[in-house]
């Protein structure tokens, strides 16, 4: 038998509460909250910038740039990701990253409305310090990606243009 289960011993059993000190003799912390309440992460701030500074950077891209800011502000969603036209880094569009099924769906500009991870063919990341993107060697959508690119086949050609009917014929 242990000496804590000696009859008339003092001590207590782990089991049943420790005898050194009580709660209600330790004062209550006050000072700042060392725990905090994990977040959804978000990268906003860094497509934010990447669009200001990279992909529609200059007077030109102004109203563009404005009108996909203000998408982002009235979106409820943690990851956006960027679409380019190819590993030219053209912007083309913006999606948002649905964590459960990851399928991406556009919020703004021109592509397909939803991609699949099989439609994904390169991933890139920004890079805020060069204000450039920079080709990932990896195929899986996570949280550091922050741009993409889509199989060349999936960018939908110029539709071919039919010859007028009507007009005047030569007789």
């Amino acid at each position: 038998m242990s000496p804590s289960r000696l009859p008339g011993s003092r001590e207590r059993d782990w089991e049943n509460g420790s005898n050194a000190s009580s709660p209600a003799s330790v004062p209550e912390y006050t000072g700042p909250r060392l725990y905090k309440e994990p977040s959804a992460k978000s990268n906003k701030f860094i497509i934010h910038n990447a669009l200001s500074h990279c992909c529609l950077a200059g007077k030109v891209n102004e109203p563009q740039k404005n009108r996909i800011l203000e998408e982002i502000e009235k979106s409820k969603a943690n990851h956006f990701l960027i679409l380019f036209r190819d590993s030219s880094c053209q912007f083309r569009a913006l999606y948002t990253l649905s964590g459960e099924t990851e399928e991406l769906s556009r919020l703004a500009g021109y592509g397909p409305r939803t991609v699949t991870p099989a439609m994904v063919e390169g991933i890139y990341k920004y890079n805020s310090d060069r204000k450039r993107f920079t080709q990932i060697p990896a195929k899986t959508m996570s949280m550091s990606v922050d741009a993409f690119t889509i199989q060349g086949h999936l960018w939908q050609g110029k539709k071919p243009t039919t010859p007028k009917k009507g007009g005047s014929t030569p007789k």
